[in-house]
């Protein structure tokens, strides 16, 4: 959105109330982000809920439904082994939601009137997930293994001087990971997103300007613009694997240890 002529980029991150208004503290109010995290909802249930009919030969929609279940129940059994069906519905549940949310965010629904906003795009919901992430490891770690979870900083079979220098550096290693996972798709959609705006500016501006050279600059810039919107669906993607990944790995870590 433009304010007195000039392009800002992140007014695609507000959050502001349904209706108009000055956004509040009260947690009833309505907002953008709300509407947008509901949107969300209503397409993971309305994609499952079409793949439940459980058809001897599945058609196209049960297919895509059970490989995509299929696909998550590989990474959670793979990266943690036997126990990682217990684990499932919440490593499913991160996978749909951040997949959605990026792609539904990407979609140039814009044409239609409306103004996609990706909740993903948000660090309070990538960090909120990447805490409840860790809460599970934190919560299998000491209920498996008591304090002798605090073995997983220790190299095993490690002399005891490096076993006191790598401890504390593998114990701020394990505090930064909800950091850095909740950080990993916040910042890929942030940046995406940024620069769908940037070259969309430019497209309207080579536009107005009326010259041929304004003409060539804003297909130059459209077509850019293909590219890094189907680079926005792959990447969305990526970012969904990497974190339902990572929440295995680190289970993993706290269900077996070393």
């Amino acid at each position: 959105m433009a304010a007195e002529g000039k392009m800002d980029p992140m007014h695609q991150f507000a959050i502001s109330p349904i209706g108009g208004g000055e956004l509040t503290a009260s947690p009833f109010q309505f907002t953008n982000s709300s509407l947008w995290m509901m949107i969300v909802l209503v397409a993971i249930i309305a994609f499952m809920w079409g793949g439940t009919r459980r058809q001897l030969v599945p058609g196209r929609w049960q297919a895509a439904v059970e490989g995509l279940t299929g696909f998550v129940g590989g990474i959670a059994t793979q990266s943690i082994g036997a126990e990682g069906r217990r684990y499932l519905p919440w490593i499913f549940t991160a996978f749909v939601f951040i997949l959605f949310s990026n792609w539904i965010g990407a979609m140039p629904l814009a044409i239609t009137g409306a103004h996609p906003f990706t909740v993903t795009s948000q660090f309070t919901i990538t960090g909120f997930m990447s805490i409840l992430s860790f809460a599970i490891v934190l919560g299998v770690g000491f209920w498996k293994h008591g304090l002798h979870f605090f073995s997983l900083f220790v190299p095993h079979g490690a002399p005891l001087p490096v076993k006191l220098f790598v401890a504390p550096i593998e114990f701020v290693s394990f505090l930064v990971r909800p950091f850095s996972l909740g950080l990993r798709p916040f910042v890929a959609m942030f940046a995406g997103h940024v620069l769908l705006e940037v070259f969309g500016n430019f497209v309207v501006q080579g536009l107005n300007a009326g010259s041929a050279l304004g003409w060539f600059i804003s297909a130059l810039c459209f077509v850019f613009l293909i590219f890094v919107n189907a680079l926005e669906l792959l990447v969305g993607g990526i970012q969904a694997y990497v974190f339902a990944l990572l929440t295995s790995l680190y289970i993993k870590d706290a269900v077996h240890l070393h």
